[in-house]
């Protein structure tokens, strides 16, 4: 890297892990914890260490040819314009996708209803070697269902419980879970609204139920504090990440993927053949 371009002074994982002390109103969505770049030279550590995510990323597929069970889960959870397109963009893109799993969640259709709320999720989780993207997830069923009121207080209460059990086994199965809660401003979000509705291009993202949940703002504000505070645990840690500013919640996601990866302690496999016989084979041909 660069000597010019400014690197993290604090972690990530340790300036945006959500703490049993967690405040998320008093996170600012403008701030850039543990970063002193401007925009510049966080656009230009984004490109700096897609190197290093790609590499991991394919020493994590190549193990899972030799048997390794490890594969990473990423949940990005947000408000409407936050960035979650952005960071599979930008992010997320930048690796091969054949290691990738990629899913968008939506409204539950009429089969997935009779099932559990978990049923969906699970399949829609990465095999091993892959690095699987949840675009929302199953945390819907404990934010949107409590603002809605979709489901009583008894069941939100309940699927708290099943998501904890759940992460947990997918832990202990070799799956490391990190969940993204993109934290993004009302006169941010109002911003990208406008324009979004002022740019034919961008008319096709928007949506007029995106006013009706805004005018819930508050209540959604709530529901996270209390899913996050509910579900957060060493094995499948929460992180808030300020998303005012776009190159910011990028570069952060990224390294929070980048040391999950690390942590691993991952490996090239072993060439299961003679290295030097099959380079006298391929002299000789």
């Amino acid at each position: 890297m660069s000597p010019a371009t400014p690197v993290f002074t604090t972690s990530p994982t340790q300036a945006l892990l959500a703490g049993p002390d967690l405040d998320l109103a008093s996170i600012k969505p403008r701030s850039t914890p543990g970063f002193s770049g401007a925009k510049a030279q966080g656009k230009l550590k984004l490109v700096e260490e897609t190197a290093q995510l790609s590499e991991l990323q394919t020493k994590l597929y190549a193990e899972s040819r030799f048997g390794s069970d490890l594969s990473l889960l990423v949940v990005l959870q947000a408000m409407d314009t936050a960035g979650k397109g952005g960071i599979v963009r930008h992010v997320v893109g930048a690796v091969n996708p054949q290691g990738v799993k990629h899913y968008a969640f939506k409204a539950p259709t009429a089969a997935e209803k009779r099932h559990d709320f978990l049923w969906r999720v699970k399949k829609q989780l990465p095999g091993p070697g892959m690095i699987g993207v949840f675009d929302r997830s199953h945390y819907e069923d404990v934010l949107i269902q409590r603002v809605r009121g979709f489901a009583k207080p008894s069941v939100i209460e309940e699927r708290y419980g099943a998501i904890r059990d759940f992460e947990a086994s997918l832990a202990e199965s070799g799956t490391r879970i990190l969940k993204v809660m993109l934290h993004i401003s009302a006169d941010e979000q109002k911003a990208r609204l406008t324009e979004r509705l002022e740019r034919t291009d961008k008319h096709w993202k928007y949506h007029t139920s995106d006013l009706d949940e805004r005018e819930l703002w508050d209540e959604y504000q709530a529901a996270y504090q209390l899913a996050i505070e509910r579900t957060a645990s060493p094995d499948a840690p929460w992180y808030v990440v300020p998303a005012d500013r776009k190159w910011y919640a990028r570069i952060a996601v990224q390294h929070l993927i980048i040391e999950a990866l690390q942590e691993m302690q991952l490996s090239w496999p072993p060439a299961a053949f003679d290295v030097a016989a099959e380079k006298e084979r391929l002299a000789r041909s």
